[in-house]
């Protein structure tokens, strides 16, 4: 099985970042992509989302796409692609959640860390899963080596919206025990209804 989603996440994310930094429209991009608090309170709730697509700097860009070719892979393998979009999509929006209601009213985040983080959730639910086996304890080990240092990168560097991460790693956990729970022939298909319905979920806690 092949890993189109995640292939299509990193380069709508790279293609962002050249226009936006190369081509001229990165003021265009922040305005109206990026997710601004007060927006999405007058019912932009499509802002939770967008922020996916643009990066402030290079090395956000970076990281960010090298956790999720080291990340998605497999997650992506393992699920099937759909359910993977709609982890992924359902982590960004549960991420952007959180920021809107603890963080500043006035925040402006863009970004892909919320959904990576839903990653970082739902490999942190398999290996808690799996954490009877040896492989499941070195497993457990390294996710949470990357949390915790994750935790700490907040207060070393400003303009971190830890929020987002947090949700997005909440979301990814939830989403991972529910799919843990499924299966039969249809598995694939309610893995992806589940996803989008936590995405539904989190743009009705803005509206709200």
């Amino acid at each position: 099985m092949g890993i189109p989603a995640t292939k299509t996440f990193i380069a709508l994310a790279v293609v962002f970042f050249v226009l936006g930094n190369f081509g001229g429209l990165n003021d265009t991009f922040v305005q109206n992509l990026a997710q601004f608090n007060p927006s999405v309170a007058a019912g932009d709730w499509w802002l939770l989302f967008t922020p996916i697509l643009l990066h402030g700097s290079f090395m956000h860009l970076l990281f960010n796409m090298w956790a999720l070719w080291v990340l998605g892979p497999q997650v992506e393998r393992g699920v099937g692609s759909w359910p993977f979009v709609s982890l992924y999509l359902a982590s960004a929006a549960v991420g952007g959640v959180f920021l809107f209601y603890l963080g500043s009213p006035s925040a402006v985040a863009v970004g892909a860390s919320g959904a990576i983080f839903g990653l970082f959730g739902i490999w942190l639910n398999w290996a808690l899963h799996r954490r009877g086996s040896t492989q499941g304890r070195a497993l457990l080990r390294q996710i949470g080596f990357l949390l915790l240092l994750n935790a700490v990168l907040p207060f070393m560097l400003p303009g971190i919206a830890w929020q987002a991460h947090l949700g997005g790693l909440i979301a990814g956990f939830v989403i991972g025990e529910i799919w843990s729970r499924l299966g039969g022939n249809r598995v694939e298909t309610l893995r992806t209804v589940i996803g989008f319905a936590v995405a539904i979920a989190a743009v009705v806690a803005v509206l709200i």
